[in-house]
């Protein structure tokens, strides 16, 4: 086979000068995988108190950064906001496919908010995993006095937890250089 080959082979990757790339859709096996059965991984935002746990993680946070002796209360905000968008980027952003093996690997290329609600937009857990980083900006910014400083933090972090939630970011992956894929 040559190497200027039109068709290059299936298990080679694409090279591409590009940090973004795009997920494309899935193939009727991997959806019919998918429709198959529950998806454990990320059927559990719909289920009774799984909303009240992001509302006792930040008090528990805040709770936390309150304790440690030399953090003002305008500090303790903006690391609880800190705190939980890493937390919450890497859960629902970062991480892909399923820490259990029950779908044959129906879910190994989509990242937990993808896999929500069969990754269907402004669905009532979508709306609220959106707007609670979007409630601790606002929350944060209020209980910083409005410091510029602590307020470009906490906007910076709001955007970082936001973005990829919008629907123009679905599917998206960012790759940095230099580092290796999962």
């Amino acid at each position: 086979m040559s190497s200027l080959s039109p068709n290059p082979p299936k298990d080679r990757r694409r090279r591409s000068s590009s940090i973004i790339g795009h997920l494309e859709p899935e193939t009727i096996e991997e959806r019919s995988d998918q429709s198959s059965s529950p998806n454990l991984n990320a059927s559990w935002v719909n289920n009774k108190g799984a909303w009240v746990v992001h509302v006792v993680i930040i008090a528990l946070l805040l709770i936390f950064y309150d304790l440690i002796p030399g953090v003002t209360s305008e500090l303790s905000w903006t690391l609880t906001n800190i705190t939980y968008v890493t937390g919450s980027y890497v859960m629902f952003h970062y991480v892909t496919g399923v820490p259990f093996e029950f779908n044959a690997g129906a879910y190994d290329s989509l990242t937990m908010w993808e896999q929500i609600d069969d990754g269907d937009q402004y669905t009532p857990a979508k709306k609220f995993l959106l707007g609670v980083p979007i409630g601790l900006f606002l929350i944060s910014t209020h209980y910083t006095h409005y410091d510029i400083t602590m307020f470009i933090v906490n906007c910076v972090f709001c955007l970082i937890s936001v973005i990829p939630k919008l629907p123009s970011s679905h599917r998206l992956r960012i790759t940095v250089p230099g580092m290796s894929e999962t």
